[in-house]
């Protein structure tokens, strides 16, 4: 199958199959999975135009929406903390999308610039995971909480007595321009709003340019930064990664007919297609996430951040 705009010919197959594993796996962390395509449609598909960020962005509009309607339905949405992502990384990604265009379309500079973000995020992961949480700082214990219920709750599905029953959902406290609040399993997370609204804007910059909505870089640094537990998070990564693709998508397909001697509109097809698959693995992996155990969620993040990241960089300097 020809996509004109990328320029490449390859079976429909596998850009579906690459959408459904990557969403999948990347799901579960609150991740798209845009962040392991982009590499993918670059390196093997051959995709390198700013097109390629475009593309991503569309991804995420159509495979997000599942995941997201999962952790509604499961009760595991901070919506507070959805909305401070969203105010933050929207204008964010408006700069992201005119720095790509204009200061990184050549594909060498861009990977340089991408790995060196990848790799940073990843080594923030790994470190938290290794280093030993100071006494009364382990905001996430709630997680190990949440998995025993998980286990049990399985075990009673098939008996008469869980007929009905549903894992309880995260409450909200409170939410000031000072803090957002909720509880989770019995206990109270806090984060300060200003202090999300300000790293969601630096990453929708940092998103725009590189085509992922920002969520493969939040949800990292809610969970290093922030102490917040992953099961918390993920549907409100998700959610503002789907709302700044839907902005980054349009602008890149308005600001086109201004750059007619490079592809910066995004590949409808090549997205759908992928998109397609990714909502399949999206609904698949948010329904899984609760199964597995969240330092396994949090090493996935940092291998495959690391991984990519330092890809791209050896590439780059060799």
């Amino acid at each position: 199958m020809l996509f004109p705009v990328a320029g490449i010919e390859v079976a429909p197959w596998i850009p579906f199959v690459a959408g459904f594993f990557v969403a999948f796996i990347c799901s579960m962390g609150g991740v798209s999975g845009a962040n392991l395509l982009l590499p993918f449609q670059m390196s093997v598909l051959g995709f390198v135009t700013p097109a390629v960020s475009a593309t991503n962005h569309l991804f995420n509009i159509v495979a997000i929406p599942s995941g997201v309607y999962r952790f509604i339905r499961e009760g595991r949405m901070v919506w507070p903390l959805t909305w401070v992502v969203i105010a933050g990384t929207v204008p964010g990604v408006l700069v992201g999308v005119i720095l790509r265009v204009r200061y990184l379309p050549d594909p060498t500079h861009f990977k340089f610039f991408a790995g060196l973000v990848l790799l940073y995020i990843g080594f923030l992961v790994a470190r938290s995971l290794l280093k030993k949480p100071a006494s009364g700082q382990d905001k996430a214990s709630s997680e190990k909480r949440f998995q025993q219920l998980v286990a049990g709750f399985r075990k009673e599905q098939s008996s008469a007595e869980a007929v009905g029953r549903s894992l309880p959902c995260v409450a909200m406290n409170s939410f000031t321009l000072s803090r957002i609040e909720y509880t989770f399993y019995g206990e109270t997370i806090q984060a300060p709003t200003m202090g999300i609204f300000l790293l969601s804007a630096i990453v929708g910059v940092v998103g725009g340019m590189y085509g992922i909505g920002g969520g493969a870089i939040i949800a990292p640094f809610f969970v290093t930064i922030f102490c917040l537990p992953v099961y918390t998070i993920a549907g409100a990564c998700l959610m503002g990664t789907f709302l700044t693709s839907v902005v980054a998508a349009i602008f890149y397909q308005v600001i086109a007919p201004f750059y007619p001697h490079m592809a910066v509109a995004p590949d409808w097809a090549l997205g759908i297609l992928m998109g397609a698959g990714g909502m399949i693995g999206m609904y698949a992996g948010a329904r899984m996430q609760k199964f597995v155990p969240a330092v396994y969620i949090k090493w996935m993040l940092a291998v495959i951040l690391v991984f990519t990241g330092g890809r791209y960089v050896l590439d780059f300097l060799f």
